[in-house]
């Protein structure tokens, strides 16, 4: 593998106090140069958890996973152009996947000169009860109609990703909410962005509650916003 370019860490949370530390700890500090928490209103010790564990705390208190991300951004964006990252790792905050294989997740990137790497649960090894019927139904469906519409096949919209800092900010992310991942999937597509996938291996979650697919309105509703990203997007 080539030289380690700089990498960032964005970590979306909402109420994972619990997991958090597992997760911080389980993402190898020779690869990353800074992990940055993205606390999005916790009322719970999220933000005190990690301030603790010397990681940065960024705060967005409009709810929303896309939110949280955005405020990843612009705390990116708002350093000296010297000092923004290479590549960004989007990963979540509930201990779901294995933090220790972002080596595998990058690599595509470094080593290949790809622009974006989804990290596929569905080509990897999954825990049993890990994702619910809907939650796999949705990740079927989204992937099969950005092959439908833009030409580009996926597997999955796996929250945990990397990309280009460079690329990402060609594709001005706007999604506050479920949409987010998608999103950013359906304008690589349009942007044409060299993208591949990695298959990665995938547990339930370490504590707290699901916010998507916790309840029947969150899994609805993450459904909906996902089916609407892609069709806006015609």
């Amino acid at each position: 593998m080539g030289k380690i370019p700089v990498i960032d860490v964005l970590i979306p949370a909402w109420n994972e106090e619990e997991a958090l530390p597992l997760v911080i700890s389980d993402i190898s500090k020779t690869w990353v140069r800074q992990i940055i928490i993205c606390d999005n209103g916790s009322t719970d010790g999220t933000a005190r958890v990690a301030k603790a564990l010397g990681v940065v705390v960024v705060t967005e208190n409009k709810r929303g996973y896309g939110s949280a991300c955005l405020a990843g951004m612009r705390y990116l964006q708002d350093l000296p152009a010297s000092e923004q990252p290479d590549i960004v790792v989007f990963l979540d905050g509930d201990y779901s996947d294995y933090p220790e294989d972002l080596p595998k997740v990058v690599a595509p990137i470094i080593d290949n000169n790809m622009d974006m790497v989804i990290g596929s649960r569905l080509l990897g090894n999954m825990e049993p009860g890990a994702m619910t019927i809907p939650q796999r139904f949705g990740n079927w469906l989204a992937p099969f109609l950005i092959k439908v519409f833009f030409g580009y096949h996926f597997t999955d919209l796996g929250p945990f990703r990397a990309i280009r800092w460079d690329a990402l900010l060609r594709l001005e992310m706007q999604d506050p909410n479920f949409g987010w991942t998608v999103e950013m999937q359906v304008k690589a597509a349009k942007h044409q962005l060299r993208c591949t996938e990695v298959p990665m291996r995938y547990r339930k979650r370490a504590a707290g509650k699901s916010k998507v697919s916790g309840t029947i309105k969150g899994t609805f509703l993450a459904g909906w916003k996902i089916i609407m990203t892609i069709l806006k997007s015609l």
